[in-house]
């Protein structure tokens, strides 16, 4: 079987057809419908991705993500929103969350956030495998991203992101054009990219509120600096 997807949504109807979808394309799926069930699963299967709605009994979603991104900072994680809960999906995101679709969705167009999450950085990688900006490393290769010699605790998207910035310096960067190449969207929400933009810079900014490497450049987008 393929990489290992867990599902956790406590709608059985929902959870089927997903996995249904996602098993067409050779991924071995597991179920939770709690958020108790998908932390126990998590431990159990260690799955290469989780697919987590928001709205679950007991131990709610977000809760679920947050325990999960504690336990293990680099696990892929996508988010199942109920449409209008934008509060939900910007904490979600700020909590940890790689990517979100919102309900109702085409069970198709979460296989593809899905496979997109997975196949981690659309950029082929530079030849030297490790990206240098002052006390702040990015090796490529082992996705270890360190800051003065401390490990970093980055997201999927967080190190796509700041790899993708690093490799092109000095040039502006349109929130759209950051979707496309970073989260292999042609469309969505680009709220995505201001969120993942500002806990990027509370990991590699001394004064996040005063950034230095990744300056906003306003009504466009953004500009990666090197010191």
């Amino acid at each position: 079987m393929g990489q290992r997807v867990l599902v956790v949504d406590d709608d059985p109807t929902v959870s089927d057809v997903v996995r249904r979808y996602l098993e067409r394309e050779d991924f071995n799926v597991k179920l939770a419908g709690d958020g108790q069930a998908a932390l126990d699963a998590y431990r159990q299967e260690r799955p290469d991705l989780v697919v987590l709605d928001l709205m679950l009994p007991g131990i709610d979603g977000l809760e679920v993500c947050r325990r999960l991104r504690t336990q293990d900072p680099g696990l892929p994680i996508i988010m199942l929103t109920a449409l209008g809960e934008e509060s939900d999906r910007v904490l979600g995101l700020e909590i940890g969350a790689d990517d979100y679709v919102t309900k109702p969705f085409s069970p198709r167009e979460l296989v593809l956030r899905v496979q997109s999450v997975l196949r981690r950085s659309p950029a082929p990688p530079p030849q030297t495998g490790e990206l240098v900006d002052g006390d702040l490393r990015v090796d490529v290769s082992r996705r270890i991203v360190t800051r003065r010699g401390e490990e970093l605790a980055l997201t999927v998207r967080e190190f796509d992101l700041l790899a993708f910035l690093m490799r092109n310096p000095g040039r502006v960067l349109r929130r759209a054009e950051l979707l496309e190449q970073v989260w292999g969207w042609t469309f969505g929400d680009q709220s995505t990219v201001t969120v993942h933009m500002r806990r990027l810079r509370e990991k590699i900014e001394d004064d996040p509120a005063d950034p230095k490497r990744i300056l906003t450049v306003w009504g466009v987008g953004y500009r990666y600096e090197y010191a």
